[in-house]
C-alpha cells in the first residue's frame, strides 16, 4: 500500500493532524519549548514534572534521582541519569548492544540504498546521508536499525561497541515529530529532518550512528562537543576527527543526548554484523541489550 491509498483511508483528525505538521511553525515551536525547559520554576517546574511524567508513565524508580523535586529544570528531567546498573551491558565480545531506550521502528537490510520508514514506505541512503558518495557507498546493501524514543524513555544515547569518531555531520533540515503515526504519513521523514551523523570505526566495520531531531527537541547533544543545535546553520557542517583529535568510546558509554525523546538510526556495513532475530517492528527495547552480532 502506498502513501497515497494509506491517506485515503485516514480519519478525518487523522488527516488534520499531518496537514498541521507541514503548516506549524516548527522551528518556533521547538525554540518556545527550548527556552520552557531551560527555565527553573521551583515548585511550578516539579509540578509540571510530576503531570508529565504521570501523563507519559515515566518510571522515575530507575531514575539515579527518583525525586521530581532534584531537578531544576525540564532540561535536567529529559536527560536524567539512570541508576547505577539499571542498564546491563551485554558483555559478550561479539555481539553489539542497542544505543537506546524505545522501541523499533523498523529494522533489517538495506536494499541497494534504500531504507523502510514504515511498511510500503521507503527513503533512499543517500538522502540520509546528505548526499555523501562515499558514505553511501559504504552502507549500500547494509543492515539497519532505527529506534523511535518516546517522552517516556530515557533520552541519552550510548555506544552500541567499541568505537573511534571519526567524523560528525550536522544536517539542517525540517522538524516533523517523528512518532509511529507520522512515520507512516511524511515521505522521507528521517532524511528531511534535522540530524546528527556520527561515523565510527569499529572492529565490526564501518558504523553510522544518527541523532535525528523533531518538533520540540529542543537539543541534540554528544558528550565530545556538548550542545550541537542551537544554533542550527542552514548549511551541512562536518567535524574530522583524524590522528590526535580521532575519539575513541567505549561498548556502553554515553555519546550523546535528546533533549525530549527522538530517533536513533544505525547503519552497519554488507556484510559485517547480523542483526538479532528477536527484534521486530514495534519491539520495546532497552539500551545494552543485543542489538546485533558479528558475522
Amino acid at each position: 500500500m502506498n502513501i497515497l491509498e494509506k491517506k485515503s483511508q485516514l480519519s478525518y483528525w487523522q488527516r488534520i493532524k499531518i496537514a498541521f505538521q507541514y503548516v506549524m511553525p516548527q522551528l518556533y515551536l521547538t525554540q518556545l519549548a527550548g527556552w520552557f525547559a531551560k527555565q527553573q520554576w521551583g515548585s511550578v517546574t516539579h509540578f509540571v514534572i510530576k503531570l508529565f511524567a504521570k501523563k507519559y508513565n515515566v518510571n522515575m524508580a530507575e531514575a539515579a534521582r527518583p525525586a521530581f523535586s532534584d531537578y531544576a529544570s525540564f532540561n535536567e528531567f529529559f536527560i536524567r541519569p539512570l541508576a547505577e546498573n539499571a542498564r546491563p551491558i551485554n558483555q559478550n565480545p561479539t555481539a553489539l548492544c542497542l544505543p537506546a531506550d524505545g522501541r523499533i521502528s523498523q529494522i533489517g537490510h538495506i536494499a541497494h540504498d534504500l531504507l523502510l520508514q514504515a511498511k510500503g514506505h521507503y527513503f533512499s541512503l543517500s538522502d540520509l546521508l546528505a548526499g555523501d558518495q562515499a558514505l553511501t557507498d559504504t552502507f549500500k546493501h547494509g543492515e539497519f536499525a532505527t529506534i523511535y524514543l518516546s517522552p517516556r524513555d530515557y533520552h541519552r544515547v550510548h555506544m552500541p561497541c567499541d568505537a573511534t569518531l571519526r567524523q560528525m555531520i550536522y544536517v539542517p533540515g525540517d522538524l516533523f515529530s517523528v512518532n509511529p503515526f507520522l512515520a507512516e504519513h511524511v515521505p522521507n521523514l528521517f532524511a528531511r529532518n534535522e540530524r546528527l551523523i556520527c561515523v565510527f570505526d569499529t572492529e565490526f566495520g564501518k558504523m553510522v550512528q544518527i541523532l535525528v531531531g523533531a518538533t520540540i527537541t529542543a537539543s541534540m547533544s554528544t558528550v565530545w562537543a556538548g550542545v550541537v543545535n542551537p544554533p542550527r546553520p542552514n548549511q551541512v557542517t562536518t567535524w574530522r576527527y583524524e590522528g590526535e583529535n580521532a575519539i575513541k568510546l567505549v561498548k556502553g558509554q554515553e555519546m550523546g543526548a535528546f533533549q525530549l525523546g527522538s530517533t536513533v538510526i544505525n547503519l552497519f556495513e554488507k556484510d559485517h554484523v547480523q542483526l538479532a532475530d528477536h527484534l521486530q517492528v514495534d519491539s520495546p527495547v532497552r539500551m545494552g541489550e543485543i542489538l546485533a552480532h558479528q558475522k
